[in-house]
């Protein structure tokens, strides 16, 4: 018994593959994603008296623990824990 091998002469598995890649890099990728912050966000954010007092506080705990002098009160910090978990 003779098998010819009909239909199968001179195909590439991967040509619809490579098509559809070539066809996706001629595409021109115009979709991109785009953030807008209000004028108004932008002033909250930089008018906020909460973030200039939070940098005020960073920096005088910078200063104290570059120069040695910053120590931690174990009471106050056992107190906030209790606080926290009472709640």
């Amino acid at each position: 018994m003779k098998i010819n091998n009909l239909g199968s002469v001179n195909v590439n598995p991967y040509k619809k593959n490579l098509e559809k890649q070539a066809a996706a890099s001629t595409k021109p990728q115009s979709k991109e994603d785009k953030v807008e912050i209000s004028s108004k966000a932008i002033d909250l954010q930089q008018s906020n008296e909460v973030v200039k007092a939070r940098q005020e506080k960073v920096q005088a705990i910078k200063a104290q623990v570059e120069n040695g002098t910053y120590t931690i009160d174990p009471k106050a910090v056992a107190k906030g824990l209790v606080e926290f978990y009472k709640k």
